[in-house]
């Protein structure tokens, strides 16, 4: 598969990208980093991806965290291709101190971070190290709020040793600061910021199926990740939130449907006795991809660390159903205050308030679908999504 495109001259400057593409080689961290390369180099600017970390990977076929990265660099080398940027990746091999793999040696690669505009920190990904003190612009990309943000509040020294270290603080809690979010706010200044999609990357140019259900893509539950605030403990397992809204199939308009991970079979019995069509867990990037596409919509819960907080969280996942043209219903978080809801986005805090969305796609797809994709050109799309985080940073 072949994503890439003419690019314009990389006249703006260089940039790196440093992210968990090859350290977990699955469908929705890939797609996530691929949007942001392509979206940068459309941008102009020469951009390299670089894993630089000693953790450990994950393989692909396991889901067990190895030594073995010999698959995930052959993983990572293929997607690099795909988007045209086959010459524009490194991969140091956890552990190495000496050597790295991909177009550039380790001399090459202290050169590349001392002479390049930024290197941008996609999900916190990367851990900081000696060797990067000659970057002259880190800009932190939090993907996931809250948890942070509770940690300098709490002085973790840890948290704000990390956090200290950057010029630039970007966050997907697009309500971190308003009046009605929970999420205590000290020391940095937050910007807010939204995933970015190539929209280009997801056309459809067919309708869903008569069997084609509202779909999400998630692993069921998680452990470790929970944050206590203010005497509450907000999880960051998925399954709660969902488990408030089981009975919603038996009631439903549209049928609901969950291509999920991490679960039981005992859970799986669970929900399929309330109604809920079960697909397989989907790692593959291209059966993610046509999994989406073929879905009448996106229906999904939110974690309640996001929806409690009222942190304004967006899933870059959401973005790819809206940029193939399926309507997203999900869990308000807060979002509505900077995005337009009630055409193609539908947020929901209760049953009823879901049953009344699912009810209106069903009522008028075709507008809903068309609303969507709106959505996702004029908020998503990553010449736009990244071009303002450049413009905060200076260099456009």
């Amino acid at each position: 598969m072949i994503l890439g495109n003419k690019y314009p001259p990389p006249t703006r400057g260089t940039l790196v990208v440093w992210g968990l593409m090859a350290a977990f080689p699955f469908g929705g961290m890939t797609w996530q980093v691929l949007h942001h390369l392509a979206g940068l180099r459309r941008l102009g600017f020469d951009v390299w991806y670089v894993e630089d970390s000693d953790r450990l990977v994950m393989c692909p076929t396991t889901f067990c965290h190895t030594w073995e990265y010999a698959p995930n660099v052959t993983y990572l080398s293929k997607w690099m291709d795909s988007v045209g940027l086959g010459n524009r990746w490194v991969f140091r091999p956890p552990g190495n101190i000496d050597s790295c793999l991909g177009a550039i040696n380790l001399t090459g690669l202290k050169r590349l971070y001392k002479e390049a505009d930024a290197v941008l920190n996609l999900c916190g990904a990367q851990e900081l190290r000696d060797d990067h003190t000659s970057i002259q612009c880190l800009i932190y990309m939090e993907t996931d709020p809250v948890a942070m943000q509770v940690a300098v509040a709490k002085k973790y020294m840890e948290a704000i040793r990390i956090l200290d270290v950057y010029d630039h603080l970007f966050t997907y809690g697009t309500n971190l600061g308003a009046p009605d979010c929970l999420v205590p706010i000290e020391r940095y200044q937050w910007h807010h910021t939204l995933p970015p999609v190539c929209v280009d990357w997801w056309v459809n140019t067919f309708s869903p199926n008569s069997k084609a259900s509202l779909t999400t893509i998630a692993n069921w539950k998680h452990t470790g990740k929970d944050v206590v605030w203010n005497g509450e403990t907000w999880h960051w397992s998925k399954h709660y939130e969902f488990l408030r809204f089981i009975n919603l199939p038996l009631q439903s308009s549209l049928p609901l449907e969950l291509a999920v991970g991490s679960i039981s079979k005992e859970e799986r019995v669970k929900l399929s006795n309330h109604g809920w069509r079960i697909a397989r867990s989907l790692t593959d990037p291209i059966e993610y991809q046509e999994y989406i596409k073929s879905s009448i919509g996106e229906f999904t819960a939110s974690k309640e660390q996001y929806v409690r907080s009222r942190s304004g969280w967006f899933s870059d996942r959401s973005v790819c159903y809206l940029a193939a043209g399926r309507p997203v219903i999900t869990q308000d978080t807060g979002f509505g205050n900077c995005l337009p809801t009630g055409e193609g986005l539908f947020p929901f805090a209760t049953e009823d308030e879901a049953l009344k969305a699912i009810d209106s796609v069903a009522r008028d797809y075709a507008r809903h679908s068309t609303a969507a994709l709106e959505i996702a050109h004029e908020y998503f799309d990553a010449e736009v999504a990244l071009g303002e985080v450049l413009s905060k940073v200076g260099l456009m």
